[in-house]
């Protein structure tokens, strides 16, 4: 049953908080804690001001954002986001956060759509025409429960709504420039792409710390200078090599600056997300996972939160709190696996006689024989046999035949490894 509007206030005080406010928009807000804030305007209008060249640079500084699927016009995109518009609403956008509320409003009111930070989520507020102009006004309310209060704030905005023609099919009823809830609802926009993508992180390069012996400068005798790694060809092929020096691929993480006066200086951001080479089986795999995930366990997590809210208070509510622990592991391997499968570079698995990525390969270990599998760096395990192209027995095995001998050096010494057979 839909109910008479209410404003911001009415519909905060609503939920069983004290609404403080309202600040105008572009003042600071003298609220430290942490807790629920809402963004309202002056009036409500039937149609948004939303300015079509703000909407043309958005997408100038988004070269992939989508619209299902297409790059969008100003035009198509400024309709889409004009349909998701509540004609007879006041409230725009409402947040939460467990620090400082006059922090996060200040990072609301800084941010430039496409960035991630320092205030992704309502950042369509900015693509509002003459916001000084429109009456905006900030209320908040302190709490210590603040993603608890932004749900039962978004419920209590949801039944004083109803939907008005054109809205899409399926769409949230949240406040205009809220993209999702807390419980991880997405509003159904059809965009993707909206910011720009993270920076790849530059990991330390891995460190090793070498005893020498006195007078050995380089770090090593010469009989033990080289890769580590020494392969020797099966006689019975044509041209075969007795001693064969082979070298590893090079994988590198990025290089860290170190100063010698000052702290270390990471290494320069705003370069491509590095390839991962994986084979087609890893890809399908991790796409039914994620198929799985977002169709499926998704919504079970949601469902369970949801029931869980409504069992009473939420502080000493052990079944809600595990199911937004689970939500949270969920949330992460989602965005792991979609990184993945961004990155991911398949390798032709064609039978070469030789071991390629993909490649089943059989050796011999001491009189042991067993099979490993040549796999990209994301799906190793060496538990089932399943081995890191980049590990040192898997970059040595690289582009073996079967009869080569390989010698691998560990720290326990130099291991042997024949190769009996490539599939």
């Amino acid at each position: 049953m839909i109910t008479a509007q209410r404003n911001a206030a009415d519909l905060i005080r609503s939920i069983g908080l004290l609404a403080d406010g309202p600040v105008r928009w572009g003042l600071p807000v003298p609220a430290r804690k942490g807790g629920l804030y809402v963004v309202e305007l002056g009036t409500a209008l039937p149609n948004p001001p939303i300015e079509m060249t703000r909407v043309g640079k958005w997408l100038e500084r988004l070269p992939e954002l989508r619209m299902d699927g297409e790059h969008p016009t100003s035009k198509s995109l400024t309709a889409r986001l004009a349909s998701l518009w509540w004609p007879e609403a006041t409230v725009l956008y409402a947040g939460a956060t467990d620090r400082s509320i006059g922090g996060r409003i200040a990072a609301l009111l800084a941010h430039v759509p496409g960035d991630r930070q320092p205030h992704a989520d309502g950042q369509w507020l900015h693509l509002l025409r003459g916001l000084d102009g429109l009456g905006l006004r900030i209320w908040w309310a302190e709490t210590t429960a603040p993603e608890e209060s932004l749900d039962a704030f978004f419920d209590a905005f949801a039944a004083t709504q109803s939907a008005p023609a054109g809205r899409p099919a399926g769409a949230l009823s949240l406040p205009w420039a809220n993209t999702r809830r807390p419980t991880g609802e997405r509003q159904v926009h059809g965009l993707t792409g909206t910011i720009l993508p993270a920076p790849p992180n530059a990991p330390e390069p891995p460190r090793r710390v070498v005893q020498v012996a006195p007078g050995d400068a380089d770090g090593a005798r010469v009989e033990e200078r080289g890769s580590g790694t020494t392969r020797r060809a099966p006689a019975s092929l044509p041209g075969a090599r007795h001693s064969e020096p082979r070298v590893p691929p090079p994988h590198r993480a990025p290089a860290v600056a170190r100063s010698a006066s000052g702290p270390r200086r990471k290494a320069p951001t705003g370069i491509a997300a590095e390839p991962m080479q994986m084979s087609q089986g890893a890809v399908d795999r991790m796409t039914a996972e994620l198929d799985e995930l977002t169709r499926v366990k998704r919504r079970e997590v949601v469902a369970r939160i949801k029931s869980a809210r409504e069992h009473g208070d939420l502080k000493e509510n052990a079944e809600y709190h595990a199911a937004r622990e689970e939500q949270s592991f969920l949330e992460g391997r989602v965005m792991a696996l979609e990184d993945r499968l961004r990155r991911a570079v398949v390798v032709d698995e064609a039978a070469t006689g030789k071991v390629i990525i993909g490649s089943r390969v059989t050796v011999e270990i001491a009189g042991d024989e067993v099979e490993y599998t040549i796999v990209g760096s994301a799906e190793a395990d060496p538990a089932a046999g399943r081995l890191s192209m980049v590990s040192p027995v898997g970059a040595a095995l690289l582009g073996a035949v079967a009869g080569a001998e390989i010698d691998v050096r560990t720290p326990r010494g130099a291991v042997r490894y024949k190769v009996l057979s490539v599939d």
